[in-house]
């Protein structure tokens, strides 16, 4: 089991909220130096909470890496550009000590690169769907615009004015 402590935790400048959830939850109001189970901070922070609290103990690095990993890989299904999935195996690979240094820079460059690109073309999607749906809009106004245009004069020639 992996812990930490608050005096830990506090060296590391953790926010504002986070730290206040943490020691309400402990019914603590300072730091100590007793043993802090990460599953602990996870319950009373939330997970997306409490991963500050990671940097604490930074010989967990590898642990850390690997927990990165393994929650990319539960969404690794929806990954359509292989340099994402290659920059997770680099990333693994790195994390046991696998890969060099220059590897995990340009998977992540690599990745990066993939998610500029899955940015742009969603961009470029959506920019496409609006200018369609506008385009639709306009259509559909000119046409309803017409269609009122052709009864005003109908009703105009009915009741005898000049259209």
């Amino acid at each position: 089991m992996i812990t930490t402590t608050l005096k830990r935790i506090r060296a590391c400048g953790p926010c504002a909220s986070g730290w206040s959830t943490l020691l309400a939850g402990l019914g603590k109001t300072s730091v100590d130096d007793e043993a802090l189970p990460y599953a602990e901070i996870v319950r009373i922070n939330g997970i997306e909470e409490a991963l500050w609290a990671c940097r604490a103990e930074p010989q967990h690095a590898r642990e850390w890496r690997l927990f990165a990993v393994w929650c990319a890989r539960q969404v690794q299904h929806l990954m359509t550009d292989p340099r994402s999935i290659a920059a997770l195996d680099i990333a693994e690979r790195f994390s046991n000590g696998e890969a060099t240094d220059a590897e995990r820079d340009a998977a992540g460059a690599a990745a990066g690169a993939a998610a500029r690109d899955a940015a742009g073309d969603a961009a470029w999607a959506a920019a496409r769907d609006a200018a369609g749906d506008a385009a639709w809009a306009a259509a559909g106004a000119a046409a309803r615009a017409a269609a009122w245009a052709t009864q005003a004069a109908e009703f105009l020639r009915i009741v005898g004015g000049d259209a």
